[in-house]
């Protein structure tokens, strides 16, 4: 598992979908129907929005780095097979 990965899932799966990390949150966009960039991704992290919280302060720049690669490398794609993107 990524650091990506482990900060999606402690952080971002209860409110968001995105199959590659087994995540149905229905609270915010499907993100594998959104398939957003990672600055997209970065920047909602960072600045919240939209009923999102910012999480800036809340996670490191690293962390919002590497959830940010995760998503961008992991939406619109199935779970099987995908251990994602992200550091290590």
């Amino acid at each position: 598992m990524t650091i990506g990965n482990k900060v999606f899932t402690s952080n971002c799966s209860s409110c968001h979908t995105l199959a590659a990390a087994g995540a149905s949150g229905s609270v915010g966009p499907n993100l594998d129907e959104l398939e957003p960039s990672q600055g997209t991704v970065a920047s909602k992290v960072k600045a919240g929005g939209g009923g999102m919280p910012s999480f800036k302060g809340q996670l490191t720049e690293a962390q919002i780095s590497a959830v940010a690669e995760y998503v961008a490398a992991n939406a619109g794609k199935s779970s099987s097979g995908s251990n994602g993107g992200g550091t290590p």
